[in-house]
């Protein structure tokens, strides 16, 4: 006999029992396909309660998970699109298409200011741009009140503002590791939307004081195509909309002040625009400057004046120290033009280097009319001595004595002429030798502070230009210096 039967158990499950009444009359082959079958049978039923099982584990954790997170809006099936419905909606139109115009607050903070160009006038810089403002067609029913968060890839389905940077040169949206695009959305509608920006913006820089200057740039944000008519542009939270990173710093540069403003702007053939600004404040680092323009720029003058105290009769060394003083000048000149823009007014920094480069070229000058008059001079002294020819063995008035005496050198080129001839030649030449003879005796009283026959020859070779040179040189530039720090400082 055989029977073959299912049997419910308590956890709901099937299995399957198998009786077997094997009468002896019953051949062997067939006895052999009964067990077969009943094993077969049993194979089945065991994998059958292992699938039920299993399925019974998997309904447990999700029904956990569901009694853990009360939010249908986060465990609702199907698209993001369906749940706010944006299929629903013409998105191309602003919010409330028709009637006032949609507010849109704004708030920014500053990363990091990267570069300020003066050759260009513009500055770089790295942003968190925020808008925000209300859709209620994006509104979607929420338990617990919280936002939902998307990327970048459902911003291209929805309306946002369309904000611009007036006078921008240069701009990107950062997108490493992907699109730096925050979106979100709250229950009732609000939306928060984010984007990291990097822009180059122009910057009208003033030089008239330069490098003692201090510079305000500007970056300004509006709208392109919605007029104030359609959409207000405002700072969210007035001044405290912006906020910058303490770690922000210039190498050329010290930022003073952050601060926000805002006005309308027209347009001729479109209206009036809503326009926010933000302004920030640099003042000028002088110290680099001071290194590598003005204070080069004082040691070619101060070298310059090396030249009054070098003998009048050394032209080499007097010459190509003028020469390199100014060659030296015009470089430094030249370098700092290059880093500059080509304005059509004066900088501070030129006055300076200009009014440098004259005292440079005014010592060059200065020896050259030193050199000149020397040549006069000594053509007049060389007609004197052709007017009045060799004394004949008379000797250098400037070893003889007033009391008519001689020296022995004196005597001994004496020793050839009669004492007649002497005597006549002593009579012709009597007020000369006496005229000498003073004025020897005055120059000495005048030298005697002096010491060292060194000393005598410099005096002796100096000319009158560059003992006054060495004094009004040196104090003109002194007081041209307490003027100009005191006008740009």
């Amino acid at each position: 006999m055989f029977k073959l039967g299912w049997i419910s158990t308590a956890g709901g499950y099937w299995s399957v029992e198998c009786l077997i009444t094997i009468s002896h009359k019953m051949p062997y082959f067939a006895k052999l396909i009964l067990l077969f079958f009943c094993f077969v049978l049993l194979v089945e039923s065991r994998k059958h309660r292992r699938k039920r099982w299993t399925g019974q584990l998997e309904v447990q954790k999700a029904s956990h998970i569901y009694k853990k997170n009360h939010d249908m809006t986060k465990t609702r099936k199907g698209k993001t699109e369906q749940l706010l419905r944006v299929d629903d909606h013409d998105f191309t139109m602003r919010p409330a298409f028709g009637g006032p115009a949609i507010p849109v607050g704004v708030d920014v903070q500053v990363e990091s200011l990267d570069s300020i160009s003066e050759v260009d006038m513009d500055f770089t810089m790295t942003l968190y741009l925020r808008h925000y403002w209300k859709d209620e067609r994006l509104s979607f029913p929420s338990i617990t009140n919280k936002s939902m968060t998307f990327d970048g890839r459902l911003v291209k389905k929805i309306w946002v503002p369309d904000v611009f940077f007036v006078h921008s040169k240069r701009s990107f949206i950062h997108d490493t590791t992907t699109d730096n695009i925050m979106l979100r959305v709250f229950p009732d509608g609000h939306v928060l939307y984010s984007m990291r920006i990097t822009v180059t913006a122009m910057c009208n820089m003033d030089f008239s004081r330069f490098p003692l200057d201090s510079q305000t740039c500007s970056l300004e944000l509006e709208s392109y195509a919605y007029t104030d008519e359609d959409l207000m542009l405002y700072w969210k939270n007035g001044n405290e909309s912006l906020k910058t990173d303490e770690k922000i710093s210039l190498s050329q540069f010290l930022i003073q002040k952050f601060h926000t403003t805002s006005r309308l702007a027209f347009y001729s053939s479109t209206g009036w625009y809503n326009r926010l600004y933000i302004n920030f404040t640099l003042h000028r680092h002088i110290f680099f400057f001071l290194l590598q323009t003005y204070f080069p720029a004082t040691l070619m003058v101060m070298l310059s004046w090396v030249s009054f105290w070098i003998d009048r009769r050394a032209v080499p060394a007097r010459v190509s120290l003028g020469i390199t003083t100014v060659l030296t000048m015009s470089t430094i000149i030249t370098g700092v033009n290059a880093s500059m823009p080509r304005v059509s007014y004066i900088k501070a920094v030129d006055i300076y280097l200009w009014v440098s480069f004259v005292f440079v070229f005014l010592s060059v000058l200065e020896y050259a009319a030193v050199n000149y008059l020397t040549t006069v001079q000594e053509r007049k002294e060389r007609k004197l001595r052709e007017k009045f020819p060799c004394t004949c063995g008379i000797p250098n008035t400037k070893t003889m004595m007033l009391d008519g005496t001689y020296s022995e050198s004196d005597a001994n080129s004496l020793a050839g002429y009669t004492r007649s001839q002497i005597v006549i030649e002593e009579e012709k030449q009597d007020k000369m030798v006496v005229h000498l003879a003073i004025s020897n005796e005055s120059n000495s009283s005048k030298k005697r502070g002096l010491k060292g026959h060194v000393g005598l020859r410099i005096i002796q070779n100096t000319h009158a230009i560059d003992k006054y040179s060495r004094i009004i040189f040196p104090g003109t530039y002194i007081f041209f210096n307490l003027i100009y720090w005191s006008v740009f400082c």
